[in-house]
């Protein structure tokens, strides 16, 4: 793998605004995403209550089965530009300023914060103030309080600043097979297979949809999806989904280094783009039934969601790639401001979120409605914050 990925570097000096324009709309998705939480998926969430949507439901579950995957792509692409112009060092230190830092700072503010909330809200336990809650139920020092309800114990979670965590882990996996092709190659030339050169036809793709969709379906034999477990008693990783995670993020470093975004055909991509609509029509048609979301288990059910959720996950990542690409290209002041911005759009728009869901939870709005001005306002407030947090002094470097 390391001599795929690091074999003859194709540079590149200018800039791909559509993949700005292609990570904003996926960050935009997130928003979207975790505004739709409280009122569509059966999953834990930072707000309970009566309003329910089955649409929401089909929504979430084509977001989720590409939207995370393809902004790993995305990411990995820029990653061996960035890790040969810095070096090895250079980019390390740097991942772990830009990636680290926020990741810190986030899961002992942003996290804990949130889950006191839940804890005052929901749980129905005494009154407690923050600085105790934080030592005692969200890091566990204190004793396990009576009947809880969980989800787990310790309340010590990340939340959605778990991508951040696994970009930088899978970043530093990148230096590793960095170094070792690099001792391959001086220990003996390694030749890259012509198959791994020229760009993926339909056929590869296919091949590759099914493979990825068989290890999906074996891991949730046993990691069913929204099943959290800690690697290496840290990283905070949902098994479930980790395989087209690795298989993305792979990609879009091969994908920079053979320049298959500009050289890939428009039949090929728009193909791709009209299976991955069409999974998507079917599944609104007939996704009501949330039964078709098979979240894992040895059964018919989940093979079959396994299947079509990474059909789904390459059709439209592939799809909208190529449609980016093709046009949506363009750029201005807005668009720039929003790019710059987008990693701490993700950064800080979850306590927004969750604070609007709050703040029209007695509004008396249709459920629809009220995830409609959720998600607006969601949207707008992160990406006005955002911009504004960004030219405080210090912080531009970091965020």
């Amino acid at each position: 793998m390391a001599s795929v990925i690091d074999e003859r570097p194709a540079p590149r000096a200018q800039h791909l605004h559509y993949l700005d324009n292609l990570r904003i709309v996926m960050i935009l998705m997130v928003v979207i995403h975790h505004a739709a939480q409280a009122y569509g998926p059966a999953d834990w969430w930072y707000v309970k209550g009566d309003q329910h949507a089955p649409v929401l439901v089909t929504l979430s579950a084509v977001g989720g089965a590409f939207r995370m995957s393809l902004l790993f792509f995305v990411a990995a692409f820029f990653v061996p530009r960035a890790a040969d112009h810095r070096g090895d060092w250079g980019f390390l230190r740097g991942r772990l300023k830009r990636l680290g830092i926020p990741f810190l700072v986030g899961s002992a503010t942003i996290i804990p914060t949130l889950m006191y909330v839940y804890y005052r809200e929901y749980r129905g336990y005494p009154s407690i103030s923050f600085p105790r809650y934080y030592l005692d139920v969200f890091l566990g020092f204190g004793p396990r309080p009576a009947g809880w309800s969980g989800p787990i114990w310790p309340d010590l979670q990340f939340g959605h600043l778990w991508f951040i965590q696994n970009l930088l882990a899978f970043s530093a996996l990148y230096l590793l097979f960095h170094w070792l092709g690099g001792l391959l190659r001086r220990a003996r030339p390694i030749t890259t297979p012509a198959r791994l050169i020229r760009i993926p036809d339909n056929r590869s793709l296919v091949i590759f949809t099914l493979t990825l969709a068989a290890v999906v379906f074996l891991v949730r034999i046993w990691y069913p999806l929204d099943q959290w477990v800690p690697l290496f008693e840290f990283i905070q990783a949902e098994p479930a989904r980790l395989a087209q995670y690795v298989a993305f993020f792979t990609a879009g470093v091969i994908a920079y280094r053979r320049d298959w975004l500009a050289r890939l055909p428009r039949s090929t991509g728009y193909t791709w783009l009209a299976i991955g609509v069409a999974l998507t029509a079917v599944l609104l048609w007939t996704g009501t039934d949330t039964q078709l979301f098979a979240p894992g288990g040895a059964s018919w059910a989940s093979a079959y969601w396994s299947v079509t959720e990474t059909f789904l996950c390459v059709g439209l990542s592939l799809g909208l790639l190529t449609l980016f690409r093709d046009a949506f290209a363009g750029h201005n002041r807005l668009t720039r401001a929003m790019a710059a911005s987008s990693y701490t759009i993700y950064i800080i728009h979850l306590p927004i979120v969750v604070a609007l869901q709050f703040a029209f939870a007695r509004a008396g709005l249709p459920t629809l409605a009220t995830f409609a001005a959720v998600a607006t306002l969601g949207m707008v407030i992160s990406v006005a914050v955002a911009v504004t947090v960004r030219r405080l002094p210090g912080l531009r470097t970091v965020l």
